[in-house]
This record gives C-alpha cells, sequence and structure tokens, in this order.
C-alpha cells in the first residue's frame, strides 16, 4: 500500500496516499466514508483546482508547479501536478501520483516544530509552499525571457531556435497563469477552514503576486516575441536592399554586355577598333550616374 503516516500528535494526523491505487482509494472510502466521487477526481491527471464539502469531509484539489520539462506543453498536467487534500475532524489526507516539494517542506517544517498543529494549518502550510511552487517558476521564466531578451539585442543573434524557445516560454506561462486563475475560488475557501484573517489574507496576496508575475511575463514574452519578428523583418529588408543596390548597377551593363554579344553580322560597333574600350567607358559612366542619383535621393 502507498498509505502512510507523515505526522501524527493528539490534535491531528496526516495520512499521504502517493500514486494511490484502487485499492488504496477503496480503504480510504471504507475507513473515511469519503465519497468516491471525490476520490476519482484525484486519478483524473488534467484535473482543474476546485474545492467541495460532502458532509464533514473538506476537499481541495490544487495543483502544484512542477520543474519537469515537457516536449508538447498542451495542457495543465505539462507543467504541474495535482495534490488532493481531504480534511476531516482531525485527520488531513493527502492524495498525489509523483513527489511533490510542497509536502516534503511541509513534512520538514513539522518535523521541526516543538508545539501540536492542527489539520487546518497542516493545509494552510501546504497550500503556501504551493503557491511558492509557482512563485520560483515565474522568477526562472522571467530569467529565461532575459538571456533571449539579451542574445537578440546585445549579441545580435536570430536564430530560428529561439523563436521556439520563446513559443515554448509562451505556452508553460499561459498554462501556468490558467491554473492560477481556475485556483482562486479554491484559495478563497480556505476561510472555511477558521484560520486567523491574517493567515488567510497571506495566502491570497501570495497567490496575487503570482498570478501578477505570470500576467507580467506573458505581457513581455508576447512583446519580445513581437520585437523578434519585426528584427527578423528588419533583417531581411537589409538583405533585399543589399541585392537591389547590386540590381541597380549591374542590370544596365549586363544589358549591354547582352546587347553586344549577341554578334550580328550588321552590328559596325563590332568592327570598331576600339569599340571594347568605348563599351568599358559606357558601362563605367553608367554606374557613375546611376550612384549620382542614388546619392541624391538618399538610397
Amino acid at each position: 500500500m502507498a498509505i502512510v503516516t507523515i505526522y501524527r500528535d493528539s490534535q491531528c494526523e496526516w495520512v499521504d496516499v502517493e500514486a494511490p491505487t484502487a485499492e488504496d482509494l477503496t480503504f480510504l472510502h471504507e475507513r473515511y466514508a469519503i465519497n468516491n466521487l471525490l476520490l476519482e477526481d484525484t486519478l483524473d491527471p488534467n484535473h482543474l483546482p476546485k474545492y467541495e464539502e460532502d458532509g464533514d469531509v473538506k476537499f481541495f484539489l490544487l495543483r502544484e508547479s512542477t520543474e519537469l520539462e515537457r516536449k508538447n506543453l498542451n495542457s495543465i498536467s505539462d507543467i504541474s501536478t495535482k495534490i488532493g487534500i481531504f480534511l476531516l475532524d482531525k485527520t488531513i489526507i493527502t492524495i498525489h501520483r509523483m513527489k511533490t516539494k510542497s509536502l516534503t517542506e511541509t513534512k520538514k517544517q513539522l518535523s521541526s516544530l516543538t508545539t501540536e498543529t492542527t489539520v487546518k494549518d497542516i493545509a494552510l502550510r501546504i497550500a503556501l509552499l504551493i503557491m511558492k511552487s509557482f512563485d520560483d517558476e515565474s522568477v526562472s521564466l522571467l530569467e529565461t525571457m532575459d538571456n533571449i531578451e539579451n542574445e537578440i539585442f546585445l549579441k545580435n543573434t536570430n536564430h530560428t531556435n529561439q523563436i521556439r524557445r520563446l513559443y515554448k516560454l509562451k505556452r508553460k506561462s499561459g498554462l501556468n497563469s490558467r491554473v492560477l486563475t481556475v485556483s482562486t475560488d479554491a484559495i478563497d475557501k480556505f476561510k472555511l477552514l477558521g484560520l486567523q484573517d491574517s493567515e488567510v489574507s497571506d495566502l491570497k496576496d501570495k497567490h496575487k503576486d503570482v498570478v501578477a508575475d505570470f500576467d507580467h511575463l506573458n505581457i513581455q514574452v508576447t512583446n519580445l516575441i513581437g520585437m523578434f519578428l519585426a528584427l527578423s523583418d528588419q533583417k531581411a529588408n537589409q538583405v533585399m536592399k543589399v541585392l537591389a543596390v547590386y540590381s541597380v548597377y549591374f542590370l544596365p551593363i549586363t544589358f549591354i554586355a547582352g546587347v553586344y554579344g549577341m554578334n550580328f553580322d550588321n552590328m559596325p560597333e563590332l568592327h570598331q577598333k576600339n569599340g571594347y574600350f568605348f563599351t568599358l567607358g559606357l558601362m563605367a559612366l553608367v554606374v557613375i550616374c546611376t550612384f549620382i542619383y542614388a546619392r541624391r535621393k538618399q538610397w
């Protein structure tokens, strides 16, 4: 069985379930009288955050940001993992499919306590650390964006892999924003646990700060993608300008060379002694006139 008791005192008991099986959920249903529908919600890897009550059971389904690198960023499970939190009278049950930093760190915090705690205090600690995981992710993504920005504007690089990195950054930022936006209602429901107003306000403030960070990141990434594409267009225009300049100079003299390269019998210039030098001079004159005209037009 994957069911273990992480913490226990006279006030509360913390039961943790990692990668639950059907037998584990059956045991929890029979032992703690938890609704099977709520237990099944913990198995869906893409389930959105929510809060529900069923009798004396309070159920929080939250999502924690993960550091796993996914090739395809299509769903919220690619950037986060869910944590189900069941609160009973003196028992808190956490269900998750993989190891998470928030639960590991909460366990360390409880091991250093000198006083007894409560289930609502444990739930609050987990929620605060979940918000911290998103805060750490936003800092990491901002650093990545700054590095890409420096490469584009300071190092003057314009490789195709940069647009891929920007796209990946935008996808991750957007998915994190979606998770945090949907989590608003569940975070607000922590006031139902009877916590102090300052504790609930601290959790809400951290949630709002992280939401604001990802909103800022989304705007910055969108602007950076626009500037990257603008720079790419500018460089393409510079290349076309150079090619156009060469065409302006060489097209007339290529035309002259083509005319005299036809070698018709009735071309009197072919029999002139200095015809070759006259033709070269005409070509040089055309180039000089073109250069003067372009300078006056400030091309």
